[in-house]
């Protein structure tokens, strides 16, 4: 499902060759986490090595983007121009469970005045910035 949350004008996010296979597939709506080939573990941030094993062998894997809610925040005031129009909203920690449970960062869609449950299920929503130079995906989160 594609859809479009936040303005136009934020910053491009900017991939790394580290974080690349992350970003490229958010473009392919496809949410792509890094595991290790030694130890099998998952880890987010991408790292040249295993937080575990200190192995250097490590891949993107597809995980269904599906979570829960870890923590979140609502956010009253914009912390960049292109939000000025746009609060509050909430951004929310969501934890991984097909990943080792690593957490990632995203807005949590829908009414910004909602209830929020710590450990309520979602389910990823891939934003398409495709007019942006470079072009850019985001993922963003709703509750199921």
């Amino acid at each position: 499902m594609s859809t479009r949350y936040l303005a136009d004008g934020l910053p491009v996010p900017l991939a790394s060759e580290l974080d690349r296979p992350f970003w490229d597939g958010l473009r392919q709506e496809r949410l792509l986490l890094q595991r290790c080939r030694a130890c099998h573990r998952f880890q987010w941030g991408p790292e040249w090595i295993c937080h575990r094993c200190q192995n250097f062998d490590l891949a993107f894997i597809e995980v269904p983007p599906e979570g829960r809610i870890y923590s979140y925040q609502r956010v009253w005031h914009p912390v960049h121009p292109a939000l000025k129009s746009q609060g509050p909203y909430i951004i929310a920690l969501i934890e991984i469970p097909h990943a080792d449970n690593v957490r990632l960062v995203g807005n949590l869609l829908g009414d910004a005045r909602q209830e929020v449950e710590i450990g309520a299920d979602v389910e990823g929503v891939f934003e398409q910035h495709g007019d942006a130079t470079p072009p850019f995906a985001l993922l963003q989160w709703k509750t199921v």
